[in-house]
């Protein structure tokens, strides 16, 4: 099962490389928001993110309600997480 987890944009980290740090449940990473350079990103906003890549920037409202559904798969939670943190793009 493939998992997206939504991440707060906290710092653009390369404007350039379409680089941002994201905040995932507590847990940074720098991440490729390339797929997303149309939209203007900026701090604040949240980002759907899969293994180190922003899918889709969406609401908080949304964000919090992914969240809280997410944390109710439990392992697929728990796993999704660990892919998050294990990921980096240098």
């Amino acid at each position: 099962m493939c998992l997206g987890i939504p991440g707060q944009v906290v710092d653009i980290v390369d404007a350039e490389q379409h680089l941002a740090k994201v905040d995932v449940n507590g847990i940074r990473r720098i991440i490729s928001v390339r797929l997303l350079a149309d939209e203007g990103l900026v701090v604040g906003d949240w980002v759907l993110v899969h293994v180190g890549f922003a899918m889709s920037k969406i609401d908080e409202v949304e964000a919090q309600l992914t969240l809280d559904q997410v944390q109710k798969m439990g392992a697929d939670y728990v796993n999704e997480i660990d892919a998050f943190n294990s990921s980096q793009i240098a």
